[in-house]
């Protein structure tokens, strides 16, 4: 029998004590990550849920190799994010716009090319399931488009008090030069830009948005989760992911348009599959 793992991570704040004094407060991120949570364990997966001060990269990097240590070729790994994206300076030359996409952790931003090399450590023949509701996170596995009631530098809420899932640039600007040398030490890692060719698993990433986007808070659900709660319908829904996404995306609203990422080994026996399928 196959085996599933999960773990849902969602921050309502991060520590302000390394973002620059700022806090990020959202609303609705841990309320995703325990819908997550209820989808998985209805499903049969074994799931570890990290909620605001509990989600730092130590614990959250934990969870993803203990998972990679227990599943093996035909089991099933499940991730889901809810918190804000981030961006941090490419050093390494791996990103087109220059910039490296991030989960705002708890305690720092985890960026892209950080989870695709723990994405590698996964056994070839493993279906990994990763849901990012946060901005810039279109190929986060892997320039935030102007918006005119966003003050982007300074504020992540619009003139008519929407919030979005993202750091504002000045918050990000200063993060990176209060912590520089621990991020250098990051982006300038050459085995990390190779990662995601290394994946071998079979990775299919649903984003709330393209790396160009934001997603929106709110007061119950993120509005991509609260679409792809509504689609999966208390697993009423019977098709595919490609499916799946597709529902979603014809309830979103045109300035947020969620992606569908493939990372590692094409298994198209895995798109075919009911989501969340063990």
């Amino acid at each position: 029998m196959a085996k599933g793992l999960a773990l849902t991570i969602g921050l309502n704040l991060v520590d302000p004590n390394h973002y620059a004094g700022w806090d990020g407060q959202l609303t609705a991120c841990e309320f995703d990550a325990e819908d997550m949570t209820e989808i998985a364990k209805s499903k049969g997966f074994e799931v570890q849920s990290l909620l605001t001060k509990n989600a730092t990269v130590e614990n959250v990097t934990k969870g993803i190799s203990k998972a990679a240590e227990k599943l093996v070729s035909g089991d099933m790994f499940m991730l889901s994010y809810s918190g804000h994206g981030g961006k941090l300076p490419d050093q390494n030359s791996d990103e087109t716009d220059k910039t490296d996409e991030t989960w705002c952790l708890y305690d720092r931003q985890f960026v892209d090319d950080e989870l695709n090399n723990y994405l590698a450590q996964f056994k070839e023949g493993v279906r990994i399931l990763v849901l990012s509701d946060s901005c810039h996170s279109g190929t986060v596995t892997r320039v935030i488009a102007t918006n005119k009631n966003i003050d982007m530098m300074n504020t992540n809420t619009d003139i008519n008090g929407v919030r979005y899932r993202f750091a504002p640039i000045n918050i990000i600007r200063k993060t990176y030069r209060l912590n520089k040398s621990q991020y250098d030490k990051i982006l300038t890692n050459r085995k990390l830009k190779e990662s995601e060719d290394k994946v071998k698993a079979s990775v299919i990433l649903l984003s709330g948005c393209q790396d160009n986007q934001y997603s929106q808070d709110g007061e119950f659900n993120g509005l991509f989760t609260s679409n792809l709660l509504d689609i999966w319908n208390n697993a009423l829904f019977d098709k595919s992911y490609k499916r799946f996404h597709k529902a979603i995306l014809g309830q979103m609203p045109p300035d947020q348009t969620p992606n569908y990422y493939l990372v590692g080994n094409p298994n198209k026996n895995f798109e075919k599959q009911i989501p969340f399928t063990i």
